[in-house]
């Protein structure tokens, strides 16, 4: 078996350039649960960016909005709209990390730095991915801190409970046409990543759209990638639309499990964040496709969840509309019992709600 050479724990955070972190950070703690854990801004000393760090069970969220005109995150703001920014890794050695990756060619960000206060160090490194998105490696055994120097605990009369999202099951990037293999490439070299599984348009295609997608993972399989590449249709894909209005290549959805989808959706729902409509008639021959389930049908009917099944289990997911003003970036909820797989089987059922949104939108 080949060596790891960019050994990965997990996800550290998931940072988001956004036009209002305060107002952001309400959001996911009123509508998806997310606790307050850390802040940086002007009484931190920090004077060009705030940031407000979330967090439920292994999921971290970093909202930052800069606080003086121009330089790099308005950029990045009036180009993409709120979107992520910083996919951060957990890994053992960030130095090591960088050495490995940019050594096989990855554009470097940020060299090896050492960061520290009073609760000890974090050392980080970074490298470009697709589009403005960057792999931040982040090494944090000697410290002890609420979050990463720099930051302070937030403490918050305001803490709706959670809705039992437990951490990232993968993250989705879209990028432009012919640019597939180019990231897939990546991945395999500078990362080490191999694929897991691939669709192309005859498996993710509609009347109307179409597109192809290759799902990525490093080693030990706790970091998944699918990268989507619009294909040709007769109309517009989502992820023609997902580039037009991002302006380029970057993460279209981030997918988070959960040990009870009904529950978890039941309550998500309740504090007003919206779902794609899945038609009744995609429940009328479902156990004839996916078999036997735990699950009582009629919930998963009244909230729209999808059900597929692969070789080792099955699998209950649901998307979210999207969660900023442009059509770019959703959320997916995801339980899996037992499978592996992406819900091959609900693309043309997903595929033709996300249509309906688009219809509506007029970007169809």
């Amino acid at each position: 078996m080949k060596e790891d050479f960019l050994p990965i724990n997990g996800t550290d955070y998931i940072e988001l350039y956004v036009g209002n972190a305060k107002q952001s950070a309400h959001f996911y703690k009123t509508a998806y649960g997310f606790q307050s854990l850390a802040y940086k801004g002007l009484e931190t000393g920090s004077k060009d960016r705030v940031s407000y760090v979330l967090k439920q069970d292994k999921i971290t969220l970093v909202l930052t909005t800069p606080l003086v005109e121009g330089g790099e995150i308005n950029a990045h703001i009036s180009k993409h709209g709120d979107g992520v920014k910083v996919i951060a890794l957990w890994v053992d050695d960030a130095t090591k990390s960088w050495e490995e990756t940019t050594k096989r060619g990855a554009k470097s960000y940020q060299k090896p730095l050492v960061s520290e206060d009073s609760n000890g160090q974090v050392v980080t490194s970074g490298i470009y991915t697709y589009g403005e998105t960057i792999h931040l490696f982040v090494e944090r055994k000697d410290y002890k801190g609420v979050f990463l120097p720099g930051f302070q605990k937030w403490e918050s009369h305001y803490n709706p409970k959670e809705v039992g999202l437990k951490f990232v099951d993968h993250m989705v990037g879209n990028v432009g046409w012919g640019e597939m293999n180019t990231w897939v490439e990546f991945y395999e070299k500078v990362m080490g990543f191999s694929q897991l599984v691939s669709f192309d348009d005859k498996d993710i295609s509609t009347e109307y759209t179409a597109l192809m997608s290759k799902v990525m993972s490093n080693g030990n399989g706790r970091i998944k990638f699918p990268i989507n590449e619009p294909a040709e249709g007769r109309k517009k894909s989502q992820i023609e639309e997902y580039i037009d209005f991002y302006n380029g290549a970057g993460v279209q959805h981030i997918a988070v499990a959960t040990d009870n989808i009904i529950e978890t959706v039941h309550e998500l729902k309740s504090r007003g964040v919206e779902f794609l409509y899945v038609p009744t008639t995609y429940y009328d021959d479902l156990l004839d496709r996916v078999g036997p389930i735990e699950e009582d049908l009629e919930p998963l009917k009244e909230l729209g969840i999808l059900i597929d099944r692969d070789d080792e289990g099955y699998l209950l997911q649901l998307f979210t509309k999207p969660v900023v003003d442009r059509p770019t970036m959703f959320f997916e909820i995801i339980q899996r019992k037992g499978a592996k797989s992406f819900g091959k089987g609900n693309f043309k059922a997903l595929f033709e709600a996300i249509e309906r949104e688009q219809e509506r939108r007029g970007t169809l």
